[in-house]
């Protein structure tokens, strides 16, 4: 991500700010961070740090004595602190004329993804005069939204997933009858295979045997796990990026069946989870095709209502789908009037899953595709599951 001094000021001003006030304590702002260029533990800061991008003018930052360097990449001013007087003095200057300024906040925490920055803080700069209103916007599109070379590496990155994906099936249908398979003998398989390809993750994948699939959740360990059978849900959630800097996820989600022929009853909870996924997916398309805005609750309401009138409303117990970026669960707008109510935007540049999912006592399901939003279309990134994989 390159730091956009020029496009940024004229979105402050289009927005009626004032500025965007970049802080962070000991990592405790990873959005402001990668703004600012400081992404990896190797970058690691342990002193309070302000940047400030005024509407109008030249950048300014207060940074601590002892790291006085940690923002000379950026253009503009930086003044130094050490002791407690000097900051409140450098703080004091810093906002001098600043009026409405964004900061890493969600007003009632309604956001919490992108609440990042304390309530002290908070309430430090309004003490100074300034109103503190929410960078969600400027977020969703100067760190969430994705480049050419981003969009190249996500593309990269799901064909390797699609081909792990269909390996494990493989291997899964090869063994299941011998009566030794387990859900972590899988996985730590597949954890190989992400080697080969070269992908990297924060998390192993998720293999999920019939009553642990109706875990949203659920993770085999080498302590507690299931075994495979024949006659059984099998769920892969995998999610994985390219070794490289500014590389972002793709994620999927796909489900399969240990037998011949799936019962009725998986086969139908697998429909209505299509079919939801598929309604927000036409929602997206439609939307971006026309020109007409759309923003992240919308698209979870076009599946949830979906699934609500298959009858299985109360066992759909997460969002739709989540931002997609240099970590799986990115800093954009994410498909939720669930657990949030997010009315960011989906704008040009916008990664994200799209995940619905039910969740029974003895088996669940959930159909994982990612998308893009482009300047004239969204698309899905990969193939689409339209039936239960059958592992016989």
């Amino acid at each position: 991500m390159t730091f956009d001094q020029s496009s940024i000021q004229q979105a402050l001003r289009e927005d009626g700010l004032d500025g965007w006030l970049l802080y962070d304590f000991h990592g405790s702002n990873p959005i402001a961070r990668r703004m600012a260029g400081l992404s990896g533990a190797a970058k690691l800061t342990t002193r309070r740090w302000y940047y400030l991008v005024p509407a109008s003018g030249t950048p300014r930052a207060l940074v601590h004595r002892i790291e006085r360097n940690t923002l000379a990449h950026l253009p503009g001013e930086r003044r130094v602190y050490a002791e407690r007087g000097e900051l409140e003095a450098g703080l004091n200057d810093l906002l001098q004329g600043m009026r409405r300024i964004a900061m890493e906040y969600s007003p009632a925490c309604a956001i919490p993804y992108l609440s990042r920055v304390d309530a002290g803080t908070v309430e430090r700069i309004r003490s100074l005069g300034a109103e503190v209103v929410s960078s969600g916007d400027l977020v969703q599109r100067f760190e969430a939204s994705w480049d050419p070379s981003a969009l190249a590496s996500h593309r990269a990155a799901s064909e390797h997933l699609y081909s792990i994906k269909d390996r494990t099936f493989q291997f899964i249908r090869n063994r299941v009858n011998d009566g030794t398979l387990t859900e972590y003998e899988v996985q730590q398989t597949m954890v190989e295979w992400f080697g080969e390809k070269g992908l990297i993750t924060d998390c192993p994948p998720v293999v999920a045997a019939q009553e642990s699939s109706g875990n949203p959740h659920y993770l085999p360990t080498d302590a507690a796990h299931r075994p495979i059978r024949s006659g059984q849900v099998v769920l892969l959630d995998l999610w994985g990026k390219l070794d490289r800097p500014g590389a972002v996820y793709a994620d999927i989600t796909w489900v399969a069946f240990t037998g011949p022929d799936a019962p009725a009853e998986v086969a139908a909870i697998f429909d209505a989870a299509r079919e939801a996924r598929e309604a927000a997916v036409a929602l997206v398309a439609d939307r971006v095709r026309t020109g007409h805005p759309i923003s992240g609750w919308e698209v979870d309401r076009a599946a949830r209502d979906v699934i609500g009138a298959a009858g299985y409303g109360d066992r759909f117990v997460h969002r739709t789908g989540h931002s997609l970026g240099e970590e799986v669960h990115g800093n954009g707008v994410h498909m939720d009037d669930y657990e949030t109510h997010d009315e960011r935007r989906l704008i040009d540049g916008a990664g994200f899953t799209i995940e619905p999912g039910i969740y029974l006592d003895d088996f669940g399901v959930r159909t994982e595709i990612n998308m893009h939003v482009g300047s004239a279309e969204a698309t899905v990134t990969g193939p689409r599951q339209t039936e239960v994989v059958l592992l016989s």
